[in-house]
């Protein structure tokens, strides 16, 4: 797994106190990728490699409160797990070697951060591109019965007076329904540790919860003061997954953030990253030669 790539941790905080662990490997123009939930920084490790040998320096991090990466203490709104300061954390990593621009794709709650990235350090996001996301206030604003039917999960990691890491700690493997399937065995037993972690899984529940409550505010904010995306966007999601089924045309919900998006499905489940590799570097790689991002 990840084969000519480097695992590293380091501190991205003044006070030493959040440390990300991440791979790194490859030479040329840097690109961040991002994970979602409930993955580790393993689930890129089919598209990295790919994107390295066509020339890139690719750093995938565990996002904070995920897999080993420092999960802080919390507070009454949750803003040490808010999309903003992960999205700290990821500039400050890409800083320490001298990634001053890069390119970033996240997908599911790394596509928020991305985002998030994009909105809060344009003069550092060269390009941005989001798999299955559309910004968080975005999906809550039009929230409906159809996205609380299908995403009912939002909602319930988003609870403090009936905590779910109550439920999900009494089985992991049951809750996840998790397996090596098409992530490999070495990527899968890096996510089960992670999940048969308390910590971690309080750590995601809290991602959930910001999601909810300053995310949501941030993005408000943002579309109120008429801030957008200054970078390409480059918008993908999975034909498997439901986003046409919420949205219809996805790219639409985009252009409110961003001037002229692009993109398109993938014939994929969920996590393309694991199921459709190939494809899915080969509309990245695509995306950053024509727009001259990478």
């Amino acid at each position: 797994m990840f084969e000519d790539f480097t695992l590293s941790t380091r501190t991205v905080d003044d006070a030493g106190a959040i440390r990300l662990r991440f791979r790194h490997g490859g030479e040329g123009p840097a690109v961040l990728l991002l994970h979602g939930h409930p993955r580790t920084h393993a689930t890129w490790h089919r598209v990295a490699p790919i994107l390295a040998a066509a020339g890139y320096s690719v750093v995938c991090p565990d996002l904070r409160g995920y897999g080993q990466s420092s999960k802080p203490p919390t507070d009454d709104r949750h803003l040490p797990y808010s999309e903003r300061a992960m999205a700290g954390d990821c500039a400050a990593l890409m800083r320490s070697p001298g990634h001053e621009r890069f390119a970033v794709a996240g997908h599911d709650r790394g596509a928020y951060v991305a985002t998030r990235l994009a909105l809060d350090h344009p003069e550092a996001v060269r390009s941005l591109s989001v798999l299955d996301a559309v910004p968080i206030g975005e999906a809550l604003r039009r929230c409906d019965a159809r996205f609380a039917g299908a995403w009912w999960h939002w909602f319930f990691l988003g609870q403090t007076d009936r905590p779910a890491e109550h439920v999900i700690n009494a089985d992991p493997d049951a809750w996840y329904r998790a397996g090596p399937g098409a992530m490999g065995r070495e990527a899968y037993e890096d996510l089960r540790a992670a999940l048969h972690d308390p910590a971690t899984v309080h750590a995601m529940c809290e991602d959930y919860r910001a999601g909810l409550g300053p995310d949501r505010e941030h993005d408000d904010h943002d579309r109120q003061a008429g801030r957008r995306i200054s970078c390409p966007v480059q918008v993908l999601w999975a034909t498997g997954d439901d986003m046409e089924f919420l949205y219809g045309d996805v790219l639409a919900v985009w252009r409110d953030w961003a001037g002229d998006p692009c993109g398109g499905p993938i014939a994929s489940g969920h996590h393309t990253a694991e199921e459709a590799p190939e494809e899915l570097a080969r509309k990245l790689l695509r995306f950053w030669q024509r727009r001259g991002t990478g």
